[in-house]
């Protein structure tokens, strides 16, 4: 049996929609901060102690529901040099704005 419990906030075992919605709300709160994928996962597994899968798994499906929205957003969020076409060979920018630096012995 299973008990029903009081959370402020919604559970993902007790209120699996109310948390998908709250967690949307939370994303949508990164993207004002124009914060990326990865930088929203860590910002919520820290501050609101959700898992990064879950976030992960919100994000993916708001991608498949906005790809003209998230390829906007993620040319908003690329570095100046990038856009100004001044990349560095040593820089390695995806699809999410996210810059990541390939170290070369």
């Amino acid at each position: 049996m299973r008990r029903i419990q009081s959370h402020k906030l919604p559970c993902l075992h007790c209120q699996p929609h109310g948390f998908i919605k709250m967690v949307h709300h939370l994303i949508e709160r990164c993207i004002l901060f124009r914060m990326g994928r990865d930088d929203c996962m860590r910002t919520l597994a820290k501050h609101a102690n959700i898992d990064p899968i879950v976030t992960l798994t919100v994000w993916d499906g708001l991608l498949k529901e906005n790809k003209m929205f998230f390829q906007a957003y993620s040319r908003s969020i690329l570095p100046s040099n990038v856009i100004n076409g001044r990349s560095h060979e040593t820089d390695n920018v995806d699809r999410y704005g996210r810059t990541q630096t390939l170290w070369r012995p």
